[in-house]
C-alpha cells in the first residue's frame, strides 16, 4: 500500500497490529498450554462489557469520519479535524476501540498469551501510528489541533 504524500505516512493497517498479536498470542498459548480460566458467567460478562464498547466507539468514529468527508485510513490524506461525537472524549476512540475489542477477545478464548502481548500491541499503535497520525495533523491543522489536543486526552 502506498501512502498519499499528504498523509501521516502509516504504511500499515492498524488493524492487523491488533489481529497479528492476537494470533500470536492464540498461538503461544497451545505452545505453552496456558489458558486463563473463568467461571462461564464471568467470562461472557468480561467479553460483551468489552467487545460491545469497542464496537461502539469504532462505529461511532468512522461514521463520523465518513460525515465530515476525510478517510479513517492512516496513509489517505486527511480532509478534516474530527474533533465532535466520541472524539470529544478521546483522541483515538479507534485505537481504543480496537484494544477493547482485543481484550474481550482474550478473554473469549481465555488467553494469557493475549493479553500479554497486548502492551506491546499498545505500543506499536503509539509509536509507529498515533505518534506519526499527531504530527502529521498538527502540521496540517496547526493551532486548531493543538487547541484539541489540550482539551481531549489521548486514550480515554
Amino acid at each position: 500500500m502506498k501512502a498519499d504524500d499528504d498523509s501521516a505516512h502509516v504504511t500499515f493497517p492498524p488493524p492487523f497490529v491488533y489481529l497479528g498479536f492476537l494470533l500470536i498470542g492464540l498461538a503461544a498459548d497451545r505452545l505453552i498450554g496456558q489458558l486463563l480460566s473463568l467461571p462461564p458467567l464471568t467470562r461472557g460478562v468480561l467479553v460483551i462489557a468489552l467487545i460491545v464498547p469497542g464496537a461502539g466507539l469504532l462505529l461511532a468514529a468512522s461514521g463520523l469520519f465518513r460525515r465530515a468527508g476525510t478517510d479513517v485510513k492512516p496513509w489517505k490524506t486527511a480532509t478534516a479535524l474530527v474533533d465532535s461525537g466520541v472524539y470529544r472524549f478521546t483522541r483515538n476512540p479507534m485505537y481504543l476501540g480496537m484494544a477493547l475489542l482485543y481484550a474481550g477477545l482474550a478473554f473469549a478464548f481465555e488467553s494469557v498469551g493475549a493479553w500479554l502481548f497486548l502492551p506491546v500491541v499498545i505500543i506499536v499503535i503509539q509509536t509507529q501510528v498515533i505518534a506519526r497520525e499527531e504530527r502529521y495533523l498538527e502540521a496540517k491543522f496547526g493551532e486548531a489541533y493543538r487547541d484539541y489536543k489540550l482539551r481531549v486526552r489521548r486514550w480515554f
